[in-house]
């Protein structure tokens, strides 16, 4: 099982960038679907961008044309490119695995805070 461990979260004022990170070891993310999920409080946990066999990606409404989800497999880390924040964007974020068969996450990160002011 992959173990993943976010970074680059912080505060931001809108329409700022932020890029997180998301390092993966204990199995190579090549044979794993990538996703970022976030959860502001009092809300429901939401994917907001996913990346399948590298090349194949899929982002909420309310992020497409935002935000960019790539992977670095020499580097085992995924990556989140945050553009034109805004405060709604407001929330902890979360990196997962799954194998590529299964539709259930396997593998979470420790979440990262994102903070965009208004």
């Amino acid at each position: 099982q992959v173990q993943l461990v976010e970074s680059g979260g912080g505060l931001v004022q809108a329409g700022g960038s932020l890029r997180l990170s998301c390092v993966a070891s204990g199995s190579r993310i090549s044979t794993y679907t990538m996703g970022w999920l976030r959860q502001a409080p009092g809300k429901e946990r939401e994917l907001v961008a996913i990346d399948t066999y590298g090349f194949i990606k899929n982002y909420s409404d309310s992020v497409k044309d935002r935000f960019v989800i790539s992977r670095d497999k020499t580097k085992s880390t995924v990556y989140l490119q945050m553009n034109r924040l805004k405060p709604e964007d407001t929330a902890v974020y979360y990196c997962a695995a799954r194998p590529r068969t299964a539709g259930v996450w396997s593998s979470w990160g420790q979440g990262t805070q994102v903070t965009v002011s208004s």
